[in-house]
């Protein structure tokens, strides 16, 4: 008698001992799942706000502006749920955020033109531009496909990024001729400006009415056609010598008898 219940005791105690290791199994799988997600919700917040840190770099609507305050403002909510001891510190955020979502939802919109556009001199901001409107490009489509974005601002705001990374393209293509060109590596210039006109051509025959189309395409022709010209005025010399040596030969070879 006295041995069964040593038995049962035992196998109590190992089911006690089993159980709590599953409960705390439990909790640090979901302590680990709940810093998981603030991690993703806290990456996501820093992703937005850099990129709204740049937005001056070139000309943003404000409907954009709208959609990354949102994604933010919704992130922050997120982050709440999982933050324990951080919580009054997202709820704080999040109020603030709201504050400014409720301010620009009211305000008119306002989309400022891209023909205003200019390229950065430094070519350290250029890399920043190129790489803020890749995430920004990025961001819209994520929003777009929660549904948080209506498919006529994502079309109309998707169509302003593109028409911005041409324009960088195309102008980053065009400075990098002409300094190539200045450096008389008229070959490389060249390859450039005929990779930008194929570029342009290829757009401007499904936007032919696009104005900063055609006036790229203007410009890159004059532009080919100076590097043609400098290419030209370099060969003379050269030809020049070529003959000099030729005439030369013709005076030292050995004369024929007739």
């Amino acid at each position: 008698m006295i041995f069964t219940l040593v038995l049962i005791s035992i196998g109590a105690l190992l089911l006690l001992v089993i159980g709590i290791n599953v409960i705390q199994q439990q909790k640090e799988r979901a302590e680990a799942e709940r810093r998981t997600e603030l991690a993703r919700q806290r990456a996501i917040i820093d992703e937005t706000e850099e990129v709204l840190s740049h937005t001056g770099m070139f000309p943003c609507s404000s409907q954009l502006v709208l959609v990354l305050y949102k994604r933010v403002e919704d992130a922050l909510g997120l982050a709440v749920t999982y933050a324990a001891n951080q919580a009054g510190d997202y709820q704080r955020r999040q109020a603030d955020i709201a504050a400014q979502v409720q301010s620009l939802a009211a305000s008119p919109k306002q989309a400022p033109s891209i023909e205003s556009f200019r390229l950065p001199d430094n070519d350290k901001q250029i890399l920043v531009l190129v790489q803020v409107l890749k995430k920004l490009k990025a961001i819209l489509r994520s929003e777009h496909n929660k549904g948080k974005v209506a498919p006529a601002i994502f079309s109309e705001e998707e169509g302003r990024i593109d028409s911005l990374q041409l324009r960088i393209n195309v102008d980053s293509m065009l400075s990098r001729a002409r300094a190539a060109c200045f450096m008389k590596q008229y070959g490389s210039s060249k390859q450039m400006v005929t990779k930008a006109l194929s570029t342009l051509h290829a757009i401007k025959a499904q936007t032919p009415n696009d104005p900063f189309i055609s006036k790229k395409v203007d410009e890159a022709k004059a532009m080919l056609d100076e590097i043609m010209g400098a290419q030209k005025l370099a060969s003379p010399p050269v030809q020049q010598e070529k003959k000099e040596e030729e005439d030369i030969d013709v005076l030292f070879q050995p004369k024929k008898k007739w």
